[in-house]
């Protein structure tokens, strides 16, 4: 299977798709080895994990190279690297204490005899299928709590960045301990379908479209789904912001990482007090950023990972000319050594019928809306089929907060935007169609993964059959 670079455009790497027995032979593999692992005091599964910590770091340079062709960028495939390993040494600190807290034992009872003590048992067998937008970082965010969870864990990267995954097995080698219930496979949807009917529990992130197909596949394997898709998300800047500051803020939660992020702010709705100077100072900042090219190392901005998403893009700015709108900066996609690149776009007089403010865009596109009341424009920012994030930005804090409270969405930055890339401990759910389960983010990231078994000790002598006689109740109540 051809891979494409996405700064060349050409097919520079080959991968052979794992099918179905092959997936079926390493889950086996996998749930052998499970019960040694779930065995394991937590203490010492820490050390391992934290010797993989150790390993990751050893290898970076040769991931951070690897994951820097994958996505055409390098400051981010840097972070992304680097991200990880402390992303386990706050697990390594965390997992003992959520554990403790949630395996309460000797629990006095509303029975008086009896008292109660749960037991965390871990899914034997975890699979996660992650995107290609952050693929280190989403490949891993979920399978790092289950392992601390005692799960074995099966992860299949996308197909379109899978040049990283030699490097980081490099890494999960070097812990022969981990190597025994963690693997990471490559391939297509066919792999992941295999994926998905064999494991225990399915975390997903990606599209409405095969989020749904993955839910069904998991319902009909009866295993927990947790699905994280699509955002469109909201910001709503009042009246009492700094316009200028304002539109600062709003560019950079838009377009890092070149807008291909789920919690990417994709709707400005900006009062009408302050839509002209912040239109004015938004496009006056996009119109400094410069691309990454030729120069891997300079820029702010790099190509489409995947070609296919900026003529998706392109599609919906063109829809928006045709139906009024005006593209005040960008709006040309521009192929560069055979990279895809769009600079930020800036789009105003925007309506809400108009696929670039009513579908997910996934690029640096900023269409901004006017309102007169806050009313209408709470109203609008819920007026859609996603709920992941959305932002708020107001004169202060407390004003905001106001607002951000009646917004439809899991997670919602207060006088900032797309806060969830940076905040991992609160829980957040997805609201409507940007997906389902419990939140990957905070101690629910780690207790999804246990199954509870209640321990139910009698202290005293159990009843007997005689003590349910039909002649010792009187009208429904026993004597």
């Amino acid at each position: 299977m051809k891979v494409r670079n996405p700064r060349t455009g050409q097919d520079d790497y080959e991968i052979t798709p794992v099918d179905g027995a092959g997936i079926a032979a390493t889950a086996s593999r996998l749930r052998a080895n499970q019960p040694r692992w779930a065995a394991l005091p937590i203490a010492e599964r820490c050390n391992v994990m934290l010797r993989w910590a150790d390993a990751i770091e050893k290898h970076a340079p040769a991931i951070i190279k690897q994951l820097t062709i994958d996505t055409g960028r390098s400051g981010i495939a840097a972070i992304e690297v680097g991200g990880v390993p402390g992303t386990i040494r706050r697990w390594a600190e965390q997992a003992p204490q959520i554990i403790d807290r949630n395996s309460p034992s000797d629990v006095p009872s509303a029975n008086p005899t009896v008292v109660n003590s749960t037991r965390l048992v871990p899914f034997s067998l975890f699979g996660a299928i992650a995107p290609w937008n952050f693929p280190m970082t989403l490949s891993t965010i979920d399978a790092i709590p289950a392992l601390f969870a005692g799960c074995a864990a099966l992860i299949k990267p996308s197909e379109v960045t899978p040049r990283f995954v030699e490097p980081l097995r490099a890494s999960i080698d070097d812990v022969p301990e981990l190597a025994e219930v963690l693997e990471i496979v490559v391939g297509d949807a066919a792999t992941g379908e295999a994926l998905v009917a064999n494991v225990d529990y399915i975390c997903f992130t990606g599209s409405v479209a095969t989020g749904r197909k993955v839910a069904i596949a998991a319902a009909e394997a009866f295993i927990p789904a947790n699905l994280e898709l699509g955002g469109k998300d909201p910001m709503i800047i009042l009246s009492s912001a700094d316009p200028a500051e304002a539109a600062k803020t709003a560019l950079r939660a838009s377009i890092l990482a070149t807008g291909q992020a789920c919690q990417s702010i994709e709707r400005l709705y900006v009062a009408r007090a302050i839509y002209e100077p912040f239109l004015e100072a938004l496009v006056a900042e996009a119109e400094m950023v410069r691309l990454n090219y030729p120069d891997i190392h300079q820029g702010e901005i790099g190509p489409f990972i995947f070609a296919p998403q900026g003529q998706k893009i392109a599609d919906q700015i063109a829809e928006a000319k045709q139906k009024g709108a005006r593209v005040l900066t960008g709006g040309n996609l521009e192929i560069l050594d055979g990279g895809t690149y769009l600079r930020p776009t800036v789009i105003a007089d925007v309506t809400a019928d108009m696929a670039i403010v009513r579908d997910e865009s996934f690029g640096p596109v900023l269409p901004v809306i006017s309102f007169d009341d806050v009313d209408e424009a709470v109203s609008q920012a819920n007026d859609s089929v996603y709920g992941l994030s959305a932002a708020v930005l107001a004169g202060s804090s407390e004003e905001a907060e106001e607002i951000a409270v009646r917004l439809e969405a899991g997670a919602i930055s207060i006088n900032d935007g797309s806060m969830t890339a940076m905040v991992w401990d609160a829980e957040n759910s997805s609201f409507k169609l940007s997906g389902m389960g419990p939140s990957r983010m905070g101690e629910s990231g780690m207790t999804r993964f246990f199954r509870k078994q209640a321990l139910i000790r009698q202290t005293a002598t159990p009843a007997r059959i005689q003590d349910f006689a039909e002649e010792n109740f009187v009208e429904g109540y026993m004597r």
